[in-house]
């Protein structure tokens, strides 16, 4: 089983620039979706013809943000956003229960844009930490995927020095970061990869992504109980439909 994550910064944008044909090939059968930027009566149907049914978590401000989750298998539920308005309504989570595991997609805030959204992000942290603590006690098989907008080490960023103190860098997110996975979390690609050079974002400045001067922020994070079902994982920098790249984990 192949499940995808990918932050698209627009799925029309995306779709305009050949996400379909993408989706068709690579043919998934989860994909979660971060930043759709759209509500879903302004989408065409481009997923019931490849065989998914499709679960969105819009935000209420138009054209920002929002989560998506699109699966062939039928979810036993879907759980939309994580019972507090305050994010909710940003679109920033949405789940989906199968019958014997659950993934999640997740859109976690950016501080880039000044201090009131980095407290707003460390908020989140330390909300969404707690949250899933809880979560586990009744779905222990969970994968949460998505957007963390958090390098977590050195090798996951091109230049740790001279980013030091950008947001997504900072120390207090790197180290919630490594709570999170201390509290039985498996960072998959790692898993599977320990060698630097391998990112998921990069900024549409200075030809970064074309000299792969990039960050990987984002993450397939599985539950330690799903450790014996992992079968790989990767990264597509080669697919671009956004500034961001899919990333893949395989399970049993």
């Amino acid at each position: 089983m192949k499940i995808i994550s990918y932050n698209v910064n627009g799925i029309r944008a995306a779709l305009n620039k050949g996400f379909k044909e993408w989706l068709a090939d690579e043919n998934p059968d989860v994909l979660c979706i971060q930043e759709l930027k759209a509500m879903p009566e302004q989408v065409v149907d481009f997923y019931s013809e490849l065989g998914y049914q499709m679960f969105w978590e819009n935000a209420e401000k138009k054209g920002y943000s929002g989560v998506a989750i699109l699966c062939k298998e039928e979810p036993k539920h879907i759980e939309y956003g994580c019972g507090n308005p305050l994010y909710d309504n940003e679109g920033r989570a949405i789940r989906a229960d199968f019958k014997d595991y659950s993934v999640m997609s997740v859109y976690m805030p950016s501080g880039t844009s000044g201090d009131i959204r980095q407290d707003f992000k460390y908020e989140w942290l330390n909300f969404f930490f707690d949250y899933v603590k809880t979560l586990r006690k009744t779905i222990p098989n969970l994968i949460i995927s998505g957007d963390y907008n958090i390098a977590h080490t050195e090798i996951d960023i091109h230049n740790p020095v001279s980013n030091k103190n950008s947001s997504g860098f900072l120390p207090e997110e790197r180290e919630w970061l490594s709570k999170y996975v201390d509290s039985g979390f498996i960072d998959t690609f790692r898993a599977f990869d320990d060698q630097p050079h391998n990112y998921s974002w990069w900024s549409y400045r200075a030809n970064a992504r074309a000299n792969n001067k990039g960050w990987r922020i984002d993450y397939h994070m599985a539950t330690v109980e799903m450790k014996e079902r992992l079968t790989n994982a990767y990264i597509l920098p080669e697919v671009k439909h956004s500034d961001h790249c899919p990333i893949v984990v395989e399970i049993d």
